[in-house]
């Protein structure tokens, strides 16, 4: 009779040990999440770099094939905006005025999972115009709030819209 209690007893501290823990699907896709915030932190990153630089093949790397940026849309459209605007700033520069360099922050972000792959991306962004010499301080010249859809293509996230100035909380 002792040896059954003590079995029992055994046997209900370890189912009470054993529920009270995360499976390994749970563990799973705790990580696979992780590992999709940081994926998302790159993209962003990559996104704002790309910006930075005026880099027009960067910039629509970043995008789905159908992604917009406002009422800009499609990669062709997107690769048509950063080309102008760098191709304005080399004419500013041919001209001898050359432009100073071009800062975006993001701040106090939040990235919200829809699904295993689409995900909102929320944050404020502030945006920088750098020193240009000794007269020119560096000065912010714009702040707002974004709300990106993000997708997941391929294993790969990529923004599938833009929007810097929505209207809805």
């Amino acid at each position: 009779m002792k040896k059954m209690i003590k079995t029992w007893l055994t046997a209900g501290a370890l189912l009470v040990l054993f529920t009270g823990m995360p499976s390994f699907a749970q563990e799973h896709d705790v990580l696979q999440r992780m590992a999709d915030r940081e994926a998302i932190e790159e993209l962003m990153w990559r996104y704002t770099r790309a910006l930075d630089s005026f880099d027009p093949d960067a910039y629509v790397a970043v995008f789905t094939e159908d992604g917009s940026f406002g009422d800009i849309k499609g990669r062709d459209a997107l690769h048509e905006m950063m080309s102008d605007f760098r191709d304005g700033r080399a004419q500013q520069t041919a001209e001898g005025n050359t432009p100073a360099p071009m800062f975006h922050a993001t701040e106090n972000y939040w990235t919200e999972f829809i699904s295993p792959t689409h995900a909102r991306h929320h944050a404020y962004w502030v945006t920088y115009f750098g020193a240009n010499g000794p007269d020119s301080p560096a000065r912010m010249i714009a702040v707002g709030r974004g709300v990106d859809d993000l997708v997941k293509v391929n294993g790969q996230w990529l923004i599938q819209s833009r929007n810097v100035a929505p209207t809805a909380e």
